[in-house]
């Protein structure tokens, strides 16, 4: 039993679907196996079937299972159904998501391709305006002697590509990447080599600046790639 002593509904509930989710999530019910019942599930748990039943409704909004009415509730491979929201959640419990997922390398992979992307898309759409923002932040960024600085104008400064890609998938994948940076603990150390080369950056300011995707689309990726792990 994985519940002790009592807790508000929400709260029990909520922490059922953790409990749930890791087990689906790290294989304990593999992906096209039969969940337990919910009455095999409040036992195990020690919770009551209002609160499970709850708890597997988020599961199934989740992509993480399948409940058939009236039948048996059914796991889904969470690798085909999930969403990125999913990736918020291996990092969310306070726990270490197992290391076989890849799950840092595959979330800086995805900001490479987003961000290389985004430039090239921001260098043909982006407005006057952005252009020249994006030239002055990365002069104040080489400018800058502390690293808090450097980091915080980095930080603007991608936001702005972002935005001057005018791709609200781009904006929304983004804004989750973030998020589970800081759920998973990243720090400023991760991107310096990126904040530290005002040269790079210079130039990936200048391309877009000058309307030339392709220049911007390479300057991008090879700035992004450089926190990539190697593992």
């Amino acid at each position: 039993m994985e519940l002790v002593g009592p807790a508000p509904k929400a709260t029990l509930s909520a922490e059922i679907h953790r409990v749930l989710r890791r087990r689906i999530l790290d294989g304990t019910y593999a992906a096209e196996t039969t969940l337990p019942s919910e009455r095999q599930l409040s036992e195990d748990l020690g919770a009551s079937r209002h609160a499970v039943r709850e708890a597997l409704k988020r599961l199934q909004q989740a992509g993480l299972i399948a409940i058939s009415q009236g039948g048996a509730t059914r796991v889904r491979d969470w690798r085909r159904h999930g969403g990125l929201d999913l990736l918020l959640a291996l990092g969310a419990d306070g726990e270490t998501p197992p290391a076989a997922l890849g799950l840092v390398r595959a979330t800086f992979e995805m900001r490479a391709s987003v961000g290389a992307d985004a430039a090239r898309l921001c260098a043909l759409r982006a407005d006057t305006a952005t252009r020249a923002e994006l030239e002055a932040r990365a002069e104040a960024l080489a400018v800058a002697d502390d690293p808090v600085v450097r980091t915080a104008i980095y930080d603007v400064l991608w936001d702005r590509i972002i935005e001057g890609s005018g791709n609200l998938a781009y904006r929304l994948a983004l804004n989750t990447l973030v998020a589970g940076q800081r759920l998973l603990s990243f720090d400023a150390s991760v991107v310096a080599a990126e904040v530290a080369d005002h040269d790079a950056i210079r130039a990936l300011a200048r391309a877009i600046g000058t309307a030339d995707p392709a220049a911007a689309h390479v300057f991008a990726r090879e700035l992004l790639e450089r926190s990539v792990p190697q593992d």
